[in-house]
């Protein structure tokens, strides 16, 4: 018979390690929030954890790593997300249906590294945040480009022979980045107010590029909804929406 000892012991080591990893996540993110980001040090979280620097650059490189932790497993449950959708749904439709399951089924995600309020929270910290809103932007455009091959992946294209899946994928980000501006400076910050909100305004994609806003249609002399938290959340009535896929 096998001996079973050292796989057992070496399974015991692995969640010895992640546990160690999300006490130090959970304390640094506590921690930017009650007290800063940038008037958080190594030191706290390695305090509080009670473990050594050096066990801290174990997991991670740099305060900024552990800030966008958590933000990595998001990015990466929506990713996919997207890659699960129905191989022939069109890319903002999937891209929406994506997005919305992703948020519906964060808690699941999540449930073992951090509670989802803590990291709600802690997204709001890095959009009201200026050095880690920085970083944010740059990780948006690195994520940009990740989506948009999977986009071209699954459309069977050239990626750089065609520009439709980075144009699709630019207008699909560039909603989800005034969402969480505009949540981010709200006072609802649950998942149920960036759902509703984001629902809200990719619904207004189609309208938005393919309306005459003067002309007395859907949301004329309004721009559209007056905010999402107002609005009632259905599909607009337009052919060209991407919203028209009962998601």
């Amino acid at each position: 018979m096998t001996d079973e000892r050292p796989a057992r012991a070496a399974g015991l080591r692995e969640r010895k390690k992640r546990r160690t990893r999300d006490a130090l996540l959970r304390a640094a993110l506590l921690l930017f929030i009650s007290q800063g980001y940038e008037h958080t040090t190594v030191d706290e979280i390695t305090e509080t954890v009670e473990v050594s620097q050096r066990t801290f650059f174990r997991y991670f490189a740099n305060k900024e790593e552990v800030a966008f932790a958590v933000q990595d497993l998001v990015e990466s449950h929506f990713v996919a997300a997207l890659a699960a959708r129905p191989a022939g749904e069109p890319p903002l439709r999937a891209m929406r249906a994506a997005v919305l399951a992703a948020w519906d089924t964060l808690d699941e995600a999540l449930s073992e590294v951090v509670p989802v309020d803590l990291y709600m929270q802690a997204y709001r910290l890095i959009e009201s945040t200026p050095a880690l809103l920085a970083v944010h932007l740059r990780r948006s455009t690195e994520l940009e480009e990740r989506i948009a091959r999977l986009v071209a992946e699954r459309e069977g294209l050239d990626l750089d022979a065609d520009p439709r899946p980075r144009i699709a994928v630019a207008a699909f980000c560039g909603v989800m980045r005034v969402t969480g501006r505009l949540w981010g400076q709200g006072q609802d910050v649950s998942v149920t107010a960036i759902r509703r909100m984001t629902e809200a305004y990719l619904d207004q994609i189609g309208p938005a590029l393919a309306e005459d806003w003067r002309g007395g249609t859907s949301g004329a002399g309004s721009g559209g909804p007056e905010h999402p938290s107002a609005s009632s959340g259905h599909p607009a009535d337009d052919p060209n929406s991407p919203s028209r896929d009962g998601a």
